[in-house]
């Protein structure tokens, strides 16, 4: 049986957004960013978001939108990198699909995350170390969640977004998750 959705999780700059667009566009899905959607709904960046209400105020509307997003099928959800934080979202999206983790080595996901000129105007630091520092943290942090999330995993170190979306329908495929790879 063909999952509802699938999920990719991991760290800001692992390629979730990139790969998502295509990974859907190749099963003929919707594609649902839930930072996206948490942007639309409180028509604000999520920088503004921290800066203007904080972290816990960004949370409950990430929650909001996970809940509302996972109870529909035919998706390819990317969701921001701390929904893992969330024990009910997790539960949400463990129920909702097969979680793909896209991973890589924080070096590697900081050197993209200063490349991307959206990043420093609509994401926030998340802690007080900021740069190279606060990747390795957070990534030490939520690599357990992540791992416990997942059903397949998929570094992206080096590869180009086209071979990752063939790496997740190989993977989702091999595992059963689809009747054949698209």
């Amino acid at each position: 049986m063909p999952p509802r959705n699938v999920i990719l999780i991991g760290y800001r700059g692992c390629g979730k957004t990139s790969v998502g667009r295509e990974l859907a566009a190749r099963l003929r899905w919707r594609f649902v960013d839930t930072d996206e959607q948490v942007e639309a709904a409180a028509r604000r960046s999520i920088r503004e978001i921290f800066e203007q209400h904080g972290e816990a105020f960004f949370r409950q509307l990430e929650t909001r939108v996970i809940a509302q997003v996972t109870g529909a099928a035919g998706q390819v959800i990317a969701v921001g990198g701390g929904a893992v934080l969330s024990a009910a979202n997790r539960a949400a999206l463990q129920q909702a699909g097969v979680c793909i983790w896209l991973t890589a080595p924080a070096t590697e996901l900081h050197r993209r995350l200063q490349a991307d000129p959206r990043t420093g105007a609509t994401r926030p630091a998340l802690t007080a170390r900021g740069g190279l520092a606060e990747v390795r943290h957070l990534l030490a942090e939520r690599r357990p969640l992540y791992a416990a999330l997942a059903q397949h995993v998929v570094p992206t170190r080096a590869r180009s977004i086209p071979d990752v979306v063939e790496a997740v329908l190989s993977a989702v495929a091999k595992g059963g998750l689809l009747p054949e790879a698209p």
